[in-house]
């Protein structure tokens, strides 16, 4: 990898209708395309705070862990992480690459828009809509995540049954307090995640500690290395092993958000990819010692799983160390949900506003607005939030309907994130490398970044449990076929017409302005 200044990143000039100099950050977005209309105000920490509270170990680990529990069990779990972190990295040292070179709120969608020679708007009205798709069920996963352990405190702390309703209902509130955090402004959204990295960390060591020291047995050694767990109804273990990847998977999504937020990041085409890689980095040691805890701190296996809280981490840590110790820990995991949900909803409305500030959202106008007091995108937060909502509500009556959201949030996502990794392949050495960049090893790390994600997007389509009924259907093909078609047939029918791809503003933006058609290689 290489961090040093490109000629592609000229210094600093005086543009003649502003004799005032520009930064280094927003001259790059002039040439992109566009004005400064966000506060500038994240650090390179900030921007990778905000990628690892979404991507959250504590969140993704704990809330998929009973589903790890019956698709492969220990084994998986325990092994699966690493596999899959690895090939995650891939996945995410390519798009810093990219993000480097293109450090816009846009992200995904616009890079797919520059690094295609032919058919630019289709490529990146496809990928914005798939990236959407993928933001708006993160947050859904993350935020139901958060209602099943905040059902699972308060039935250990007050006897409150845990119902579909009951969780629907503490669900919207969560989603409601997240869209208010954000209308705030982005100081208090930065600040808040700084805290969540130290939450994190410090709560992983907790956790791990309190399991390690506290208890007086434990699982063998044997147990949590080589024991296989196959609750599915399938009879084919390498299927349900598969299967079993979508715990770790889930979990490593979501560090797209650096690249959202580098319109607000100092140093944008260096602390986006440094923030997207350090996220996975970091979640992914912290993770395999989070789950190396927790599955050495198992005692009832089969109780774990039919628990009254409905979730298999809570009662491990009741059996590991009584029910005031497991509430004590339980509250370290909502609380650590509660900041991955906020990132969440942080980097979609990044997303939608800058999707809608070139028209490929219906509202376009509303979404994009900014608020003048705030400098954020406050309607897009909304937009964010009531998708997220909807995205959830077949859990009333679909009990693995968030198996299938988070599903949802793998394929959209990794579809929306490998799609510019191809086109950068495809254009090789014409491809403007930026600040950081990943040198001769650019080719075969882009290689198997597109062949895992290939991989899983077949896979979280394939049903997670034997014999299909109505109640355990994975619906996550249906929802991603609704967004895909919906999105095709509107680009058929009229928006291959006048969607030309992201635009460009050579002053800032009007009301009432027609933007400028950017130029696609």
């Amino acid at each position: 990898m290489t961090d040093a200044r490109s000629p592609d990143h000229p210094a600093p000039e005086v543009f003649p209708e502003n004799t005032a100099p520009v930064s280094d950050d927003e001259q790059r977005l002039r040439e992109l395309g566009y004005t400064q209309e966000l506060a500038r105000s994240m650090s390179g920490f900030s921007n990778f705070a905000v990628s690892f509270s979404i991507v959250s170990i504590l969140s993704g680990c704990l809330t998929l862990y009973g589903t790890g529990m019956k698709t492969g069990g220990p084994a998986l779990i325990v092994w699966g992480w690493p596999v899959v972190g690895l090939l995650t990295l891939c996945v995410g040292l390519a798009m810093a690459e990219i993000c480097s070179s293109y450090p816009t709120a846009g992200g995904l969608y616009y890079w797919s828009a520059k690094l295609t020679r032919s058919r630019g708007p289709a490529w990146s009205w496809f990928t914005g809509w798939f990236n959407f798709l993928g933001q708006v069920a993160v947050t859904a996963g993350v935020d139901f995540g958060a209602a099943f352990f905040t059902n699972a405190f308060l039935t250990l702390r007050f006897g409150v049954a845990a119902s579909p309703v009951h969780t629907m209902e503490v669900f919207a509130v969560i989603l409601l307090v997240h869209g208010l955090l954000n209308t705030r402004g982005v100081r208090l959204v930065a600040v808040l995640n700084n805290v969540s990295v130290w939450w994190h960390l410090v709560g992983v060591a907790v956790i791990v500690g309190a399991l390690a020291v506290l208890p007086d047995q434990h699982a063998s050694v044997s147990f949590v290395l080589t024991e296989f767990v196959n609750q599915t109804g399938f009879h084919n273990q390498f299927y349900v092993a598969m299967l079993g990847l979508l715990m770790a998977q889930y979990t490593l999504t979501g560090y797209d958000a650096s690249a959202h937020m580098t319109e607000e990041t100092h140093d944008a085409a260096r602390s986006g990819p440094r923030g997207i890689v350090n996220a996975i980095t970091v979640s992914l040691v912290a993770g395999w010692i989070l789950l190396l805890g927790i599955t050495f701190a198992i005692r009832d296996y089969d109780g774990a799983l039919n628990s009254d809280t409905q979730v298999p981490p809570a009662q491990i840590f009741i059996d590991a160390i009584g029910a005031g110790g497991a509430e004590v820990l339980l509250l370290i995991v909502i609380g650590a949900q509660f900041f991955c949900g906020m990132a969440s909803v942080t980097a979609n409305s990044r997303m939608i506003y800058a999707f809608s500030r070139d028209g490929a959202l219906p509202g376009s106008r509303l979404w994009h607005r900014i608020d003048p007091r705030t400098q954020t995108p406050t309607n897009a937060v909304w937009l964010a939030t009531g998708g997220a909502l909807l995205l959830g509500l077949p859990a009333l009556w679909n009990t693995t309907a968030y198996t299938a959201v988070t599903s949802i949030s793998v394929i959209g996502l990794y579809i929306s994130y490998v799609i510019p990794v191809y086109l950068r392949l495809r254009q090789g050495e014409d491809f403007p490398r930026g600040p950081w960049h990943l040198g001769r090893w650019s080719r075969p790390v882009g290689i198997v970044a597109v062949a895992w994600t290939a991989v899983i997007t077949v896979l979280f389509m394939l049903p997670t449990a034997s014999p299909i009924t109505a109640e355990n259907f994975n619906y996550t093909p249906v929802a991603v076929a609704v967004v895909v078609g919906f999105a095709g047939v509107w680009w058929l029918a009229s928006a291959r017409h006048w969607f030309t791809g992201p635009h460009v503003q050579s002053t800032p933006p009007e009301p009432d302005a027609r933007d400028t058609e950017l130029e696609v290689r």
